[in-house]
């Protein structure tokens, strides 16, 4: 089933392919942080220098993080700039390669003639022993190692060089062969950049893997936490000393918090004239129904198979995919009627969008969250949540996969975020 989405460039695209001094290089770093070599002579890599093929190996997702609060990323070359990060332990992963790539780009392209980049991202935390410790990660220190202690060797080369000009140390035939050494190990490099100062970012909201998945918002009325996991949320919620509020992310509650503090928004009106809309009901549709006589692709594409189907469904499910429609209707006459009296609250979770006020990363992070919730609109569930969408894409109906996949591959050449 994969297989399609890679045949449509949808699945492990746009990775940098490593092989011979790269892979060598690359296996430098790994011992920098203290890990075994990779066994592979090849293998590919993305912008943080993560390699689908390494994770398989080791066995671990993660590999290049030293505990939950200590991730690392790796450049061998310069062709990892403007790619994807495919597997963001944070939500700013990618803002932080990005970051990198726009401060040194000169330097990157001179020290990865012959040698690599270990960058560690430090949070002035050494591990984190409870969620709240999130609270605390405002600001991250983006320092830099580079292999074979090129910075040491270019200082020992310009001595060498400055040595050789002194009196009549050209004929020095010692001092030649410590040149010629030099030269033929790290090349020239006396103009080459190869100084890398320490890059301090802010931080704001953001998610993380760490605690089994945690949206941190805090740029809005009140501190919120996030929990994906129901245990870690349940041990959580018995701390009375930090001031936060703490949802897990199936509590309904949450959906009027996000409206109310401003991070969401909900106009039923609006979101029933939306494509993202048609979207959401179809999947509904598709999860409610099984007995096609044609191509799901077919049914969705036609207004009028669509509509014979929706038909065949049970008076109660047939309310359900088509409560938005209903309620719209009839609150042109029921000024009074609750939306809560008629729309699915699943249509409610699933029709939320960023508040407009937002900025754009901030958008980004609560369409992250709001797929969370309720992975409705299989468009923006790739966009934003691609490890879910994976996961769902497994599940569905081979002639529904075929449908999604044309969908995003129309989307992508017109609005992709």
């Amino acid at each position: 089933m994969i297989d399609k989405l890679k045949a449509a460039g949808l699945f492990g695209g746009a990775l940098v392919p490593v092989s011979g001094s790269l892979a060598k290089r690359y296996n430098d770093c790994l011992a920098l942080l203290g890990m075994q070599p990779t066994k592979l002579t090849s293998f590919s890599i993305d912008a943080m220098g993560w390699s689908p093929e390494i994770a398989e190996e080791m066995k671990e997702p993660f590999y290049l993080n030293l505990g939950e609060a200590n991730s690392n990323a790796i450049i061998v070359s310069p062709m990892q700039e403007g790619k994807p990060v495919h597997n963001p332990f944070h939500s700013f992963d990618r803002n932080i390669m990005e970051a990198i790539f726009a401060a040194y780009p000169q330097e990157i392209r001179d020290i990865t003639k012959d040698a690599a980049i270990c960058v560690q991202l430090d949070q002035n935390i050494d591990a984190y022993y409870a969620p709240f410790d999130l609270l605390q990660y405002k600001k991250i220190t983006l320092s830099f190692t580079i292999t074979h202690d090129l910075q040491n060797k270019q200082k020992e080369q310009k001595e060498l060089v400055a040595t050789f000009h002194e009196g009549n140390n050209f004929i020095d035939l010692q001092l030649h062969e410590k040149l010629l050494e030099s030269a033929k190990s790290y090349g020239d490099l006396r103009h080459r950049k190869l100084q890398l100062e320490p890059i301090v970012l802010d931080i704001g909201s953001f998610y993380t893997k760490a605690f089994g998945g945690i949206f941190v918002l805090r740029d809005f009325i009140t501190d919120i936490i996030v929990f994906e996991d129901l245990e870690i949320f349940q041990k959580a919620i018995k701390d009375t000393v930090h001031d936060v509020t703490l949802f897990h992310v199936s509590h309904n509650e949450l959906t009027s918090t996000l409206v109310n503090h401003l991070i969401a928004d909900f106009d039923i009106k609006k979101a029933a004239k939306t494509e993202r809309y048609a979207r959401i009901k179809k999947q509904f549709f598709i999860e409610n129904f099984s007995d096609f006589d044609h191509p799901i692709k077919e049914v969705l594409d036609s207004p009028f198979l669509f509509k014979k189907y929706i038909n065949e469904l049970d008076e109660e499910t047939q309310k359900k995919i088509l409560s938005v429609e209903i309620y719209n209707q009839r609150k042109i006459v029921e000024r009074e009627l609750n939306i809560s009296d008629v729309v699915a609250l699943e249509y409610t979770k699933a029709l939320l969008e960023p508040h407009s006020s937002l900025e754009e990363e901030q958008k980004e992070l609560i369409w992250r969250l709001l797929t969370e919730m309720i992975p409705k609109d299989p468009l923006y569930l790739y966009w934003y949540n691609k490890e879910e969408f994976y996961k769902a894409f497994k599940t569905w109906p081979e002639s529904y996969q075929d449908w999604v996949i044309d969908c995003i591959l129309e989307h992508n050449k017109k609005d992709q975020p």
